[in-house]
């Protein structure tokens, strides 16, 4: 099970100091969404953390700074998936200018991990678990449909939605190739220690 960790939407207390500490504890893959972001707060942001880190960052907005910063990847949200425009844009200046640079995105429905497009690396489905941080955001999957999905998906498929150290195994049972980690690592009051714990759960499950 590979990890992934997605920032909180809005800004917390100490929080570079603690995706520093993240990366440096093993974090190799993290989602830099922060909707409410200017183009300017945003490379503010970025230009908080040592450049030597900026190659595990994915951008969910302003994707041109992924080229700037020479960032791991970009995110795309639904939006701009559906745009013909945005995504016209997004592959001829952003993806063809980097061709290592890796594509995500987000799907709520099992029905989209079967639509295959060879553009993504990995996809995220959600919600999988009930959510920690948003409790009114639950699981909405069962168990069946969900393995016999990622059984015929040709898409990495990650899990999102309520993952943590206590689930990892069942996600990984479901058939998911991975996880992303939201709530599960920020409303813990060590995001690192919790990140660890989650770290060496994947380690056990894959010996």
């Amino acid at each position: 099970m590979e990890l992934i960790l997605i920032s909180p939407q809005s800004s917390t207390e100490n929080e570079v100091e603690k995706i520093i500490g993240l990366f440096i504890a093993g974090l190799e893959v993290f989602h830099l969404r922060k909707p409410g972001y200017s183009k300017e707060k945003m490379m503010r942001f970025i230009e908080q953390i040592p450049e030597h880190f900026h190659n595990r960052i994915v951008i969910h907005s302003h994707h041109r700074l992924a080229l700037k910063y020479n960032l791991h990847g970009i995110h795309l949200s639904s939006s701009k998936r559906k745009s013909r425009f945005d995504m016209w844009v997004i592959k001829r200046f952003i993806i063809r200018r980097k061709h290592n640079l890796t594509v995500s995105t987000s799907f709520h429905k099992i029905s989209n991990v079967d639509l295959y497009d060879p553009l993504y690396n990995y996809v995220f489905l959600s919600p999988v678990f009930d959510s920690i941080s948003k409790k009114d955001y639950q699981s909405g999957f069962d168990a069946f449909s969900l393995q016999k999905a990622l059984e015929r998906s040709k898409y990495r498929v990650y899990a999102l939605g309520g993952l943590c150290a206590e689930n990892i195994a069942l996600a990984k049972e479901y058939g998911f190739k991975g996880g992303a980690l939201l709530g599960g690592i920020w409303t813990e009051e060590d995001p690192v220690e919790a990140y660890k714990k989650c770290l060496s759960v994947c380690k056990e499950i894959e010996q």
